[in-house]
């Protein structure tokens, strides 16, 4: 079992994408677009929760729904997914 570097930030943008930070340097853009059809993600479709629900849980990238941390109740992101996307060049959000 190969095992990924832990993310270690999470910032979210005005654009519905989230900049996902690695511990050992990789950085990604996530899309978080595609995804606002369908109905388990339809909460983050505000930009306003989607921005400050957005944190690491689970070891990943998760918006916390419930807004009491707990990790049964959140939406998360497979972070092998999010490793294997391409690496992108940091710009200031």
């Amino acid at each position: 079992m190969l095992i990924f570097p832990k993310i270690v930030q999470v910032v979210p943008t005005e654009e519905h994408t989230v900049y996902v930070y690695f511990e050992d340097g990789k950085i990604i853009c996530y899309d978080v677009k595609p995804l606002l059809e369908k109905e388990v993600f339809a909460a983050l479709r505000e930009i306003g929760f989607f921005k400050s629900s957005c944190t690491i849980m689970n070891g990943t990238l998760a918006w916390d729904v419930s807004g009491m941390r707990d990790n049964s109740e959140c939406i998360d992101i497979d972070p092998d997914m999010l490793y294997e996307l391409d690496t992108v060049v940091e710009k200031m959000v």
